[in-house]
């Protein structure tokens, strides 16, 4: 039995659920998972949002460790149902090492979807927001722009490797003008539907609820680090959108 093999397999196996949006609790639970499944009743995982050891003793009673650090993250629910599947069959289907790395270096280099299709969904989320809050069809319309801009801002930002931080401040400021603009140029009605509309397809929904779950789980270092990142996220999207606000009223907007 290769032991370094599996434990590596199975720290991989909880990396693409964490870099996709997974809980805490799910990684660790995975990668235990598939070390029972080969015979390895003693693997001690330890996950938080930036890194993923794992821990185990060998037949010699010597202690192999593996490290994985965790530099990206974002939402891809299909890839967790993927590696959920395959952990959860091992035995049953009688899934050999092989089998496994390759499946999972299939679903870790999987594409998302395509750029066009992330910008237009944006830009309905904000749209349709703007109408939940109260906006007419104009904010509508306007909010479609907006979303649209953010998405396709924040997509390049995030190739360009910027600052999360940085990013939910230049689209907080981004969709403020914008919203301010446009209904002083009468194309929009409310400015504030239009602001609210747009900024929600920057709130850090993701971290607020895998905090919730996660410290409910007993998970209470990555429920804290998510509730600061939640908050970080949160701060930087009200600091864009009052600078913005701000500096318009002060250079005579109306």
């Amino acid at each position: 039995m290769d032991i370094n093999r599996i434990m590596n397999i199975a720290a991989c196996a909880g990396k693409i659920i964490l870099e996709s949006g997974g809980e805490i609790y799910r990684v660790e639970e995975t990668i235990v998972r598939i070390c029972s499944a080969y015979n390895i009743n003693n693997a001690q995982p330890f996950a938080t949002p930036t890194v993923i050891i794992v821990s185990a003793s060998n037949e010699y009673g010597q202690t192999i460790s593996v490290v994985m650090r965790i530099k990206r993250r974002s939402l891809n629910l299909e890839k967790i149902s993927k590696v959920n599947d395959i952990s959860r069959n091992i035995k049953c289907k009688g899934f050999t090492l092989e089998l496994i790395e390759n499946e999972l270096s299939k679903i870790d280099s999987e594409k998302a979807y395509s750029t066009r299709i992330n910008i237009l969904c944006g830009a309905a989320t904000t749209g349709f927001f703007a109408l939940v809050f109260g906006g007419n069809l104009r904010d509508f319309v306007v909010s479609f722009f907006i979303g649209a801009l953010i998405k396709t801002l924040s997509i390049f930002l995030n190739f360009v490797e910027t600052n999360e931080f940085f990013i939910n401040i230049t689209c907080g400021a981004l969709a403020a003008l914008i919203a301010l603009l446009s209904v002083h140029l009468n194309i929009g009605s409310h400015a504030d539907k239009i602001i609210i509309g747009s900024i929600m397809l920057l709130v850090p929904g993701l971290s607020i609820t895998n905090a919730i779950r996660d410290t409910i789980a007993g998970e209470l270092l990555s429920g804290i680090t998510r509730s600061i990142e939640a908050f970080l996220v949160a701060a930087a999207i009200a600091l864009g959108t009052g600078v913005a606000m701000k500096l318009w009223f002060l250079l005579g907007g109306a």
